[in-house]
């Protein structure tokens, strides 16, 4: 069915990435089997960082493969590097996220590098996604961290993420994402930054990445809806959290976004109850980590009827 708004889950990789004990390969796969049947149109399944920085995904390339094999699934990636990206090319991956930061501070923290290298190094990426043939290239996506504030810098200008904005347009990104890396954002803000995005990208699709660190992550997500924004990030139970931003804690819980944006009559092509119901796969993986979730704890209004559901009726 046709979508309002497209909905991408992270919890596989933002969500597990700070997890010291090791969530087996075929506990991650049941996620996402549990999350695609539920009609989740896109998961960032891993990380193509070396398991030595993040053992959590030594096994990158098996959830990769197996993923590739879910029917209807767009398969994503994030990638820090060409060597990431070579990966990803070898492994046939849809989607390839790559990410650098507006702050150059978080950029030095998070990647090891200044914002200037990151973009050649994207540039590599594309110029190599390029040779491939088309119907077996991922899309490679642009991302912007810290882009609505940065715990060691403070303020982001609006006019440093334009320009940021711009260098990866003109690199050749075919998607772009930004991400509230550490919560700081407001809706006020949003709307500034989104706009002033939007107005660069043109016919480039813009996604946005919230964090509820301050409580504000549902109320961004309308603000970023507002100007126009339609892709958007979100993990199960709120999950997830930059082990490089000191003081962010996790995602904008994904069943509370779904039961939002159904709620304003806006279709997400996802089964709600159904992706209530993926906690319990989590959560027999996980025992002990906590997960958030409004719509988790009250439960569904009485009588509520999705978009989603109503215009498959």
């Amino acid at each position: 069915m046709e979508r309002d708004v497209v909905m991408r889950e992270v919890g596989l990789r933002d969500g597990i990435q700070g997890i010291t004990d090791f969530v087996e390969t075929e506990d991650k796969l049941r996620w996402i089997r549990a999350e695609a049947d539920a009609g989740m149109p896109e998961i960032e399944v891993t990380s193509y960082v070396p398991p030595k920085l993040l053992p959590q995904f030594a096994d990158a390339e098996a959830v990769t493969r197996e993923s590739l094999s879910v029917v209807g699934l767009k398969v994503a990636a994030l990638i820090p590097n060409i060597k990431g990206a070579q990966r990803g090319f070898e492994l046939g991956v849809h989607k390839l996220n790559f990410v650098m930061s507006v702050s150059e501070t978080h950029n030095q923290k998070n990647v090891r590098r200044s914002r200037e290298t990151s973009l050649e190094e994207f540039r590599s990426i594309v110029a190599s996604a390029r040779e491939i043939p088309s119907h077996k290239r991922p899309v490679i996506c642009g991302g912007l961290a810290t882009a609505l504030g940065c715990s060691y810098e403070g303020k982001i200008e609006i006019s440093e993420v334009v320009r940021w904005t711009v260098a990866l347009l003109e690199a050749g990104a075919d998607e772009l994402i930004i991400p509230d890396t550490v919560g700081y954002a407001a809706p006020a803000l949003v709307k500034q930054v989104f706009r002033a995005v939007l107005a660069e990208a043109g016919d480039i699709p813009v996604a946005a990445h919230f964090h509820d660190t301050r409580g504000t992550g549902l109320a961004n997500l309308a603000a970023a809806l507002e100007t126009g924004v339609r892709h958007f990030d979100a993990s199960l139970g709120g999950m997830g959290g930059c082990p490089f931003a000191p003081g962010a804690s996790g995602n904008i819980v994904m069943e509370d976004a779904v039961y939002m944006l159904e709620s304003m009559g806006l279709r997400t092509g996802i089964d709600i109850e159904k992706l209530i119901g993926v906690r319990d796969v989590v959560t027999k993986s996980l025992p002990n980590l906590r997960l958030d979730g409004a719509i988790s704890r009250a439960g569904l209004p009485r009588g509520f009827s999705p978009a989603t559901a109503s215009a498959a009726a």
